[in-house]
């Protein structure tokens, strides 16, 4: 595999990593970021909002591990999309990834500048985008071996917040009660918005070219990483509600330092605010592999420029795609905010999603095999025109100029 006229990538992941790092793009900045935003849209319906979320992230999961399994070439439901369903559609899965992904990453550094240096967040936003795009040329196992470093960190950091809060005097069971205080429309909200934080699953998808029996390994890995992901955050959800309610939890600027200060324990905060740059940091590392891998594919088939497909002959990665994606993020990283860029990536992701649902359904005719995927489309387009309206018209709008550009390239013969 190693000589330089070969232009695939290396198959040197197995399920232990593909786990790590789907649990590193998930478990991540998004429980650290989405919680708050959630609790202000949903109220007491939080906990509705988040179950709702892993259920559709469930379909999307199950759905993309029998379409990698049949494809496993680098590059996700751009990849589905075109043989399942045609062209244009796998076009159209390809620019919603980039583009909400690449929101994501800006989010997510965003954070890292928030908890490490507030007053210098989009510098420090700037300065990790560098840094992680540097780790990801030097190759796919230093990022995977990085990964099980951070997923390590913080799960540590997550289990105390959740221990500190469930056991303090101000925890109290009646902030917890399940109601839909804000309407369906409040839950549906939060169901977009903590999306963003399970969106990290199909990573394991689009790294189908670099993983060791991927029929095998990825309908088990994607699952796997879902479910830790979930009682996860269901746990942090429960501990923090307990202790900030519904409304403090909403107006809480750092949810989980709030809460374990709240709990009486201040001295930990510092540590929740390192835990939660170094999640960040995890989630950036995995994102910045996702696009470029999906980058790649796309300009392989000539939908994005040809020199984007470019392999490194040494370090075996797409190296000009990693070099360009980065660049976008750290312009983003430099003048968006963090609330926006979460509301434009969730709606950019679900737009993804669902085009790997509608591929999934044409796998197998039998009605049983056609329920998750069907739920998880109709699943993906309720929350996405759930989310704020803002985000709607915004994600909308940048997906028809992918459309635009699409068909002008079709009406001029180019391909």
């Amino acid at each position: 595999m190693s000589h330089s006229s070969d232009p695939q990538l290396r198959r040197t992941l197995g399920v232990g990593d593909a786990v790590v790092i789907g649990l590193g793009s998930m478990v991540g900045a998004g429980i650290f970021a989405a919680l708050a935003p959630a609790a202000h849209a949903a109220g007491s319906g939080l906990l509705l909002g988040l179950a709702l979320a892993a259920g559709v992230a469930y379909c999307n999961a199950m759905s993309s591990a029998r379409l990698a399994a049949r494809y496993p070439a680098s590059g996700g439901t751009y990849v589905y999309g075109r043989e399942r369903l045609g062209d244009f559609w796998g076009y159209l899965a390809g620019w919603a990834f980039i583009v909400g992904k690449t929101a994501s990453c800006a989010a997510m550094a965003l954070t890292v500048g928030a908890y490490v240096w507030p007053e210098q967040a989009h510098a420090v936003a700037v300065a990790a985008v560098v840094l992680l795009t540097a780790v990801n040329y030097g190759g796919v196992q230093k990022s995977a071996w990085l990964t099980r470093v951070i997923v390590a960190v913080v799960l540590a950091v997550l289990a105390s917040v959740v221990v500190v809060g469930l056991t303090s005097g101000e925890a109290r069971a009646g902030r917890l009660d399940i109601g839909v205080s804000e309407g369906v429309g409040g839950v549906l909200q939060a169901g977009g918005l903590l999306f963003f934080a399970f969106a990290g699953y199909a990573r394991i998808a689009t790294l189908g070219e670099e993983v060791r029996d991927p029929a095998r390994t990825i309908p088990r890995a994607i699952p796997t990483a879902l479910g830790i992901a979930l009682v996860v955050y269901a746990a942090v959800a429960v501990a923090v509600l307990s202790v900030l309610g519904s409304q403090g939890l909403g107006d809480a600027t750092a949810p989980l330092a709030d809460a374990v200060r709240a709990a009486g324990v201040p001295g930990l905060a510092p540590v929740v605010r390192v835990g939660a740059a170094v999640a960040a940091l995890g989630s950036l590392l995995a994102l910045i592999l996702g696009v470029s891998r999906t980058t790649l594919a796309m300009a392989r088939d000539r939908h994005l420029p040809g020199a984007l497909a470019a392999v490194h002959p040494r370090f075996r990665v797409p190296h000009r795609a990693e070099l360009v994606v980065g660049a976008v993020v750290a312009v983003l990283a430099a003048t968006v905010d963090v609330r926006g860029a979460i509301g434009f990536s969730s709606f950019g992701v679900l737009a993804y999603y669902a085009v790997a649902n509608a591929s999934a359904w044409t796998l197998d005719a039998r009605p049983a095999a056609r329920v998750l995927p069907a739920a998880g489309l109709a699943g993906c387009l309720v929350l996405a025109f759930s989310l704020p309206w803002d985000s709607v018209v915004v994600g909308a709008g940048v997906l028809m100029v992918g459309v635009a550009a699409y068909g002008a390239r079709k009406l001029g013969g180019s391909r």
